[in-house]
């Protein structure tokens, strides 16, 4: 008992002999009373219980995080021996990385002084014993990542149920190395940090940061990572472990906290050799009462039982206070799970069934439709400009009526005034009254006029049925998504019927531009009054053709300044040309308008029809016709969403079975408390 070990030494076999020998009156002591567990696994079994078959479920799969202690640590920083500690059992040990899958260790106080441990992966549970358990883990790691020093992400199990351990469920990871080693990948250390930043990140875990006392806290890359997604330390626990080894300046470590560790450190002494587990917590009580340097750090940061007490504590508070908001989630997520599995379509069983359901998509989308082609309502689309119909359509009606005006202009402005008019009166002259102006020359004229704008109608009718079969499309792939087996021949369908509509309307424009070529009429007041005030410019262009003198501008109204000096080598018919060219420019204003609201009123007619008949009968032509089939392939649900109704329905069964497991636990709790 009165062994001092000096501030040089290490605790070689001798002492650790004399250690041993000197608490030998401790060992049964502990053994029996157990000092790492405590009456508090009782009240921490249900609720640690509640969490492992949540896990167990998987219930993390569906985004619900639970209460986790990972263990990260440095390669070779004694993870694997304060696992052992808490344990009691031998894991895997040899040079480079020992852990290359996430292990799961859960470890449940078991009465029974036989021990019952087993090793779950790949879906199966084995059998172990503490003789082979290092074995059996070499044996299911090899199977999950590989016989080669690779790692992976899949996790295995191991459940250990043994008189003395702590109620504790712990994730370890595989240890942190910078460089390869033969038979690792180049990215090893990228591979392990993105698994370990996967387990850490999640506000639930409880980081337990394996320290070796022999480093600089600072310069451990298990540290860096831990400070990336806790940077207040709040949810990191430190165990330094080789105490024995490099006991100078501990005290100072462990006190000053220059890596801020807010759930603060535990020191301990690792197993050496084979000793039992009962010596290792021997020598490590009396290191830590006798050393002249450990000593003097404080007894409640020191010993493996002292770790178990702090995690156990650590673990009940974490999971009390995570377990309201893991209900909620639980709640929240079947509540989701089930709304959005009734959104997918009735499994259809019979041709009436699928007829109801063809009905319902026709249905659904002519009423979306009516809204944004007829009515404009946009509430179905209320971000999406492009799908707000009726805005569109003024907007592009409006660039038509610019584009003939803008086309009359430009024309007009290649010409020099009244030269064209004059040449159709010279080429139309005949055996007749003079100064009478026959009709074939206004007709003439106006047939010019018509054919060049003439394009415009008809590019702008193809514009027009491009854009409405853009939104078209999309509407009906809205209402059809719970059949995608149908799609295609919606949209083969609805394409067809545009390209009718557009046949139609291009006939239509042919036909309007034939009629304003075929004669010169219009009921419109419009016309005479323009004309008239027009003609008012008459006199004043017919004392500048008979006076050389006079200038050789005139500004007419409604058309401008322009210049007439060269009209005076034709005064025969000037005066004629003059009127043709006033008669035409006031019959041309109602021409133009009359192209653009005869066209609106077609595409708005043709839009109407479109929705209210041709849809549905271009629709059911081809679901129903002798060559369609679209009714058929409606009972044949679409792979997609029959792998979304089983993945909803899996979804489904694991949260309400997770529900039932925590109302059960909850229950017991609160029976227990009574």
């Amino acid at each position: 008992m009165g062994a001092v070990i000096n501030d040089s030494d290490f605790v070689s076999e001798e002492i650790t002999k004399a250690l041993i020998e000197a608490a030998h009156d401790h060992i049964e002591r502990l053994a029996i009373q157990a000092p790492i567990v405590s009456s508090y696994n009782e009240r921490i079994r249900p609720l640690l219980d509640c969490v492992d078959r949540l896990r167990n479920l998987k219930v993390m799969q569906e985004g619900i995080q639970l209460p986790t202690i990972v263990v990260v640590g440095d390669q070779s920083s004694g993870k694997s021996s304060v696992l052992e500690s808490l344990a009691g059992i031998s894991l895997p040990r040899g040079q480079g990385i020992c852990t290359r899958v996430p292990l799961i260790m859960r470890l449940q106080s078991h009465p029974s002084p036989v021990p019952e441990l087993s090793l779950e992966f790949n879906g199966r549970v084995v059998p172990t014993d503490e003789d082979h358990i290092a074995e059996a883990i070499r044996v299911a790691t090899d199977e999950i990542a590989g016989k080669s020093k690779g790692i992976s992400n899949v996790p295995m199990t191991l459940t250990v149920k043994k008189n003395g351990v702590p109620d504790l469920t712990m994730v370890d990871l595989p240890g942190i190395t910078r460089v390869p080693v033969h038979g690792q990948p180049e990215d090893i250390y990228e591979q392990i940090s993105a698994i370990i930043m996967e387990y850490i990140k999640p506000e639930e875990s409880i980081i337990l940061n394996v320290l070796s006392a022999t480093v600089d806290f600072s310069t451990c890359e298990s540290i860096r990572m831990s400070q990336k997604v806790d940077k207040t330390g709040e949810r990191t626990l430190a165990v330094v472990t080789k105490a024995d080894k490099s006991p100078e300046g501990l005290l100072e470590k462990v006190t000053a906290d220059d890596v801020n560790i807010g759930l603060g450190y535990v020191c301990v002494r690792n197993r050496i050799g084979d000793e039992s587990y009962e010596e290792a917590r021997a020598v490590e009580a009396m290191l830590f009462e006798t050393h002249p340097l450990l000593s003097k750090i404080h007894k409640s940061i020191v010993g493996i039982p002292v770790l178990a007490q702090k995690l156990v504590q650590i673990q009940a508070t974490i999971i009390s206070k995570c377990l309201p908001d893991i209900v909620r989630k639980i709640n929240d997520k079947l509540t989701a799970s089930v709304a959005e599995l009734n959104k997918l379509p009735q499994q259809l069983k019979s041709v009436p069934e699928a007829v109801t359901a063809f009905m319902r998509i026709i249905s659904s989308a002519k009423e979306s439709l009516r809204k944004i082609f007829i009515r404009g309502e946009f509430d179905e689309y209320p971000d999406e400009k492009e799908m707000h119909c009726t805005a569109r359509l003024a907007e592009m009606l409006s660039a038509y009526s610019e584009d003939l005006q803008s086309i009359s202009i430009q024309s007009e402005q290649k010409q020099t005034f009244l030269v064209e008019e004059i040449s159709i009166l010279e080429e139309a002259k005949g055996i007749n009254l003079p100064n009478f102006l026959p009709r074939s020359v206004f007709l003439i004229s106006l047939h010019k006029k018509v054919r060049a704008v003439s394009a415009t109608p008809d590019e702008f009718v193809n514009k027009f049925w491009e854009y409405l079969q853009g939104v078209l499309v999309p509407v009906l792939m809205k209402h059809s998504a719970n059949y995608p087996q149908l799609q295609p021949s919606i949209r083969r369908a609805a394409q067809s019927l545009v390209s009718k509509k557009r046949e139609q309307s291009v006939d239509w424009v042919l036909q309007i531009i034939e009629m304003e070529k075929l004669t010169d009429y219009t009921c419109n007041p419009e016309y005479a009054a323009t004309w008239h005030d027009l003609m008012k410019s008459q006199d004043r262009f017919m004392i500048i053709m008979n006076d050389h003198k006079k200038t050789t501008t005139l500004e007419i109204d409604g058309i401008g300044e322009v210049e007439v000096g060269h009209l005076r080598n034709h005064l025969v018919v000037a005066q004629q040309a003059f009127d043709l060219k006033m008669r035409m420019t006031a019959y041309w204003k109602i021409v133009l308008r009359r192209l653009v609201d005869s066209m609106a009123l077609h595409l708005l007619f043709s839009s109407q029809n479109l929705v209210n008949k041709d849809l549905e009968t271009e629709m059911v032509n081809e679901f129903m016709g002798p060559h369609g089939g679209g009714l058929e392939r409606m009972l044949e649900e679409s792979p997609s969403v029959a792998d979304k109704r089983d993945r909803l329905n899996g979804s489904i069964r694991l949260l309400r079975e997770s529900k039932e497991t925590v109302a059960e636990i909850m229950d017991n709790i609160a029976a227990y408390g009574d």
